[in-house]
């Protein structure tokens, strides 16, 4: 039975008292992280705090922790570490994604670049991953090289996604592996990082980082119908974003495939960004009513089952069980 007590981070977790655990370690991971941020420079804290401080979901310091209950030592220091420094990343990244997209709202909040411009939020994100790296340093020479490995394919998918697909490429074989590379790349480290660190043997911390990476893939393709499926008081977010924004999501993807008046009527609203409401909510009727949307869904269903049999592959402990829910949660969660 779903109880508050055993809820965390938005995830059932099945047990209160093992729920308890899990959310102690996700707040073991903040305080480090919140220590380090508060103690930069003053000229830099409100900037990095900004961030932090408005939230999230916590989802890879949550993964982190789940992952280090695979091995003997899940309570281990340096499971901490390594989830702080797989979140800065990703704050880090946020940052920078926004002064890209020009985006001016972040966790319900003004984006860094919208509050103090472009050139400071650049600089708070160099600060959060030199931050990430110090920290990494202090876990050794092999963690060193998964962060910088992860951070280049990281890097290697934003460019990907800036350059656009070249000429005969499909273009949703190139949207999953942009989203690999952007998403299901740092949880998947975040997976290797807590079965690593807690003492799991190298088979399992394979299993945690390839099921870090499909979990995170199929993360981004729940957002992606989200964001046209569910309405506001649903999902707490406005639908359409990404239609505003002119990213083309997986439902869109399939959905321009389409024949008919409907296909040639969706291929004209998506050639850019969309300004008008009116245009936005036609192409949100349009995309629920196509094929797209199912097609999108079942590709989702297919990572779920990827998820599904390398879990089963793990060890049958309480870590496991919980990863299965987070999983769940991931499939068919709201917003």
């Amino acid at each position: 039975m779903r109880t508050s007590a055993t809820v965390v981070v938005g995830v059932d977790v099945g047990d209160a008292e093992f729920a308890t655990t899990v959310r102690d370690g996700v707040a073991s991971i903040e305080r480090l992280m919140d220590a380090e941020l508060r103690g930069a420079d003053e000229v830099m804290t409100d900037s990095l705090l900004h961030l932090f401080l408005a939230g999230g979901k916590r989802f890879r310091p949550l993964f982190t922790v789940l992952s280090a209950q695979v091995g003997p030592n899940p309570g281990a220091d340096e499971v901490v570490i390594a989830g702080a420094v797989i979140e800065m990343i990703h704050l880090a990244t946020l940052y920078h994604d926004d002064v890209m997209d020009e985006a001016q709202v972040r966790r319900g909040a003004p984006s860094a670049n919208a509050r103090w411009g472009n050139n400071v939020a650049i600089l708070a994100g160099d600060y959060l991953l030199a931050t990430a790296s110090r920290l990494v340093s202090r876990l050794g020479p092999d963690a060193v090289r998964i962060v910088a490995d992860t951070f280049a394919q990281l890097v290697t998918g934003q460019m990907r996604e800036t350059r656009g697909a070249p000429e005969g490429v499909d273009m949703i074989e190139q949207y999953l592996k942009v989203v690999h590379e952007k998403t299901g790349c740092l949880i998947g480290a975040a997976g290797r990082f807590g079965g690593m660190f807690s003492g799991a043997d190298g088979e399992q911390v394979e299993r945690l980082n390839r099921l870090g990476g499909i979990v995170g893939t199929a993360f981004q393709i729940a957002d992606d119908i989200i964001d046209i499926d569910s309405d506001t008081e649903q999902s707490g977010k406005l639908p359409g974003t990404d239609l505003r924004e002119g990213v083309r999501t997986l439902p869109m993807l399939y959905a321009l495939r389409q024949t008919g008046s409907d296909g040639a009527r969706l291929r004209t609203l998506l050639a850019g960004p969309i300004r008008d409401d009116a245009e936005v909510f036609e192409a949100l009727a349009l995309l629920r009513a196509s094929p797209g949307m199912d097609q999108a869904k079942e590709v989702l269903g297919q990572y779920a089952a990827r998820a599904r049999h390398e879990l089963d592959l793990l060890p049958d402990v309480p870590g496991r069980q919980a990863l299965a829910a987070l999983v769940d949660y991931t499939v068919n969660r709201h917003g």
